[in-house]
């Protein structure tokens, strides 16, 4: 079975399509683009024009590609902007009227169970695992070894986080440590309520993880099969966020694994994942290129 999962986010709005065969789920194309949806809505409740006109121009190419591979299913998602907006109505008509289907506007729980079921589909690691995805307005936070036993979701994201506290280019001191305090105050909270503390491997999702994974291996260029899988340590974790968090955007645009999409919004991201890992006293962090598409691609065969 041939299926189409779309995932969108704060930040990017992604696309996988996939064939389904019993175990086995097989990429035939995955797309990302970051359209930064959830622009301004931390300050203003509200989805600008702007960004639901880019996430239009970036389903139009999606929609068209759907069409020409022979699509049967097809489910798109939306998570956090779209949650907290309160004009999301313009963003499900829009979406209706350019793919066909209006988009699932899911709670943080479904994003929770897709995310799990994506991430340890094939992981090679001692459970029960802690599931961290970092997104551009929420994280979450996911316990469980075969399936999702706790589950939270909390308001903080690379995009949220960089618009509330990081304003500076690069961030003044005072803006970092203001950020630390509110990153660290919920993630004490998240960790708590899914017993996150007695995890045995930290598992990272989403493009702050995957970038930083890429630029703590020193890769020449971003590359997705070195990243999937790959074990991080802390004090990388934590070298690479303090290098990211000194650099201005432009000196981070310089990094070969960089989207450019990504760079304003890397430092706090990367400050997300080092509080994440030094809260939980995991000393390593998995990253992994599969998450809540995989986990929407295998729910789509099984319905």
């Amino acid at each position: 079975m041939r299926v189409a999962a779309i995932d969108c986010g704060t930040n990017s709005i992604r696309l996988l399509i996939a064939d389904v065969d019993g175990g086995r789920l097989t990429d035939v194309a995955r797309r990302m683009e970051l359209v930064r949806l959830g622009e301004g809505v931390d300050r203003t409740g509200r989805l600008v024009p702007e960004a639901i006109d880019r996430t239009r121009r970036a389903l139009l190419g999606y929609a068209a590609e759907i069409a020409e591979l022979g699509i049967e299913r097809v489910r798109m998602v939306a998570t956090s902007a779209s949650r907290d907006a309160s004009n999301a109505d313009d963003f499900r008509t829009m979406v209706r009227s350019v793919l066909g289907v209006p988009p699932e506007v899911i709670s943080g729980d479904e994003e929770a169970r897709l995310s799990f079921a994506g991430a340890v589909h094939g992981l090679d690691a001692e459970p029960p695992y802690l599931i961290v995805d970092i997104g551009g307005g929420s994280t979450e936070f996911v316990t469980g070894s075969r399936a999702v036993e706790q589950a939270i979701s909390v308001d903080i994201g690379c995009v949220r986080m960089t618009e509330r506290h990081l304003r500076s280019d690069p961030p003044a001191a005072a803006e970092v440590a203001a950020a630390e305090r509110d990153i660290t105050a919920a993630v004490d909270t998240a960790l708590a309520a899914v017993s996150g503390r007695g995890a045995r491997t930290l598992v990272g999702l989403a493009g702050s993880v995957t970038t930083v994974t890429a630029l703590a291996l020193g890769l020449p260029e971003y590359d997705a099969t070195r990243i999937h899988h790959a074990r991080v340590g802390l004090d990388e974790v934590a070298k690479v966020t303090a290098d990211l968090l000194a650099a201005p955007v432009a000196r981070r645009l310089e990094l070969p694994v960089m989207h450019p999409g990504r760079a304003d919004v890397i430092g706090a991201g990367a400050l997300i994942l080092r509080v994440i890992m030094e809260r939980a006293g995991l000393g390593s962090v998995v990253a992994s290129e599969h998450d809540i598409l995989d986990g929407i691609a295998w729910g789509l065969a099984r319905v």
